[in-house]
């Protein structure tokens, strides 16, 4: 008998397994694919020779992580580019707002609002050892209550209320691109704590990029599980818990709609009518570029940020995102983009490039936002279509296609609201444990919720361990 099978492998059925092979339990990992990672993938899209990052590409809560800190990944071919900058977002004056390592030049550059945006992340960085492991942990129970207070007086606001304390449209465009990783109308509670986070891990950690693909994290993660004893299967979808072997434990990285197609069978009814009822959010349109040469920004500082925002006022990012929650679309859309070749050249052939970006879009929706997308681009890039060699899209059907955790095209695993921030998937006191003894849900839909970081899968391995 195996201790534990983990079913996915995606970054946090990855993690799960890593942490308890590290405590001597026997594992073994299965996953549909042909090859693990799940939103870590790598892929040549358009042309030979063109990596492109399939979902994640930009890896701020993997080296701000409690867990992959503690990894000896670049033992097994992990590292991490970190370019000069870790965000552009250009104007359309033909200026960016650059998000720099330090807070400090970071406001040099927002005028008059640069003292305020220090008195706002000053703190947070300074804090930053007592506040990432709160705030990418499973409960609103810190164990630095004063620390997390001042980010809660400001987190738990919307986006929109926190940026009435910012005069420049600078700074309330900035802020505006960060909190729309949200993926929610910025008029909400508490989208502001997206873009406090987001600014926190930049300016403590960086942005990164991984050399080669974010495939490489994935790749070296199997490495070091397989160097522990645990054992990866790919190319073998699981289509009911009574296919696998036994184990003690069974842990599946699978969205709430995954976990009632496994399990089904032996959940109770109750907390199968909390899945049903779980809320996924809206969807994203991708596209992937192959460029006979680097994007031609206006700004040319653009070129020392792997990602990019591209919204040219804080208004018309906050219509972008409320639309998108009225389950409709605008030609105007929030853009974010990354550039990765720029800084690492394993990505494309000698002086070619790969570009990658997405916008938001109802859940589910089919429609096709090419279009929309490079014009936004081309407002801030112009000549960027000149450029263009091949292109690969993918609608949030086929993102799902691709990631079923993705559920109608969404990356968080399910809205990150205050209603559903904590109780992801259901209400329970242990949100990783499920009403059938040793089986645990690990995925994104459970706390601290969508992104590279692998912390659902460690305190899901964490909650077996103690059980």
């Amino acid at each position: 008998m195996l201790d534990a099978v983990v079913v996915g492998a995606g970054p946090n059925g990855l993690a799960a397994a890593i942490t308890l092979a590290r405590e001597g339990r026997s594992v073994l990992v299965v996953e549909a694919e042909e090859t693990a990672g799940g939103g870590m993938r790598s892929m040549q899209l358009t042309e030979p020779g063109f990596v492109h990052d399939v979902c994640s590409a930009i890896h701020a809560t993997a080296v701000g992580s409690p867990f992959f800190g503690d990894l000896p990944l670049s033992e097994h071919g992990l590292e991490f580019i970190q370019p000069p900058s870790p965000l552009a977002h250009p104007l359309d004056d033909g200026t960016a707002i650059m998000m720099e390592r330090s807070v400090e030049e970071t406001a040099a550059g927002l005028g008059a609002d640069g003292p305020k945006y220090r008195r706002i992340f000053d703190p947070l960085v300074r804090d930053k050892g007592r506040l990432i492991p709160f705030l990418l942990g499973p409960r609103p129970l810190p164990r630095h209550p004063l620390a997390a207070a001042r980010f809660g007086l400001l987190g738990l606001r919307s986006a929109v209320g926190l940026n009435r304390r910012f005069d420049e449209e600078r700074t309330k465009v900035f802020f505006a691109g960060l909190a729309a990783h949200s993926i929610q109308s910025l008029r909400r509670s508490p989208t502001a704590s997206f873009g406090l986070v987001l600014g926190l891990l930049g300016h403590a950690y960086g942005w990164p990029v991984a050399r080669g693909g974010s495939q490489a994290i994935a790749d070296a993660m199997v490495s070091y599980l397989r160097s522990l004893g645990g054992e990866v299967e790919t190319g073998r979808r699981v289509e009911t818990l009574d296919e696998l072997p036994t184990a003690k434990a069974t842990l599946l990285d699978l969205a709430p709609r995954g976990v009632i197609r496994v399990a089904g069978h032996r959940l109770p009814d109750r907390y199968l009518r909390a899945l049903r009822r779980y809320r996924y959010g809206p969807g994203v349109f991708k596209v992937d570029w192959a460029l006979d040469g680097p994007v031609p920004w206006r700004a040319e500082e653009c070129s020392r940020a792997a990602t990019l925002h591209l919204g040219g006022s804080s208004e018309e990012i906050v219509e972008s995102e409320d639309a998108v929650w009225r389950n409709e679309v605008t030609d105007r859309p929030y853009v974010l983009a990354t550039q990765p070749s720029l800084f690492d050249d394993s990505r494309a052939p000698n002086g070619r490039h790969t570009f990658w970006a997405y916008c938001h879009v109802p859940n589910g929706s089919p429609v096709d936002m090419t279009d929309s997308i490079e014009r936004q681009i081309e407002r801030f890039a112009p000549g960027f279509r000149d450029r263009i060699i091949a292109r690969h899209t993918m609608s949030s059907v086929e993102m799902e296609a691709h990631n079923p955790n993705y559920v109608g095209g969404d990356i968080n695993g399910g809205v990150q609201d205050l209603l559903q921030l904590y109780t992801r998937p259901a209400i329970r006191l242990n949100p990783y444990s499920t009403p059938v003894d040793g089986l645990y849900l690990c995925s994104s839909s459970t706390p601290p919720g969508g992104g590279v970081h692998g912390m659902c899968g460690y305190l899901a391995a964490k909650a077996v361990l103690s059980g």
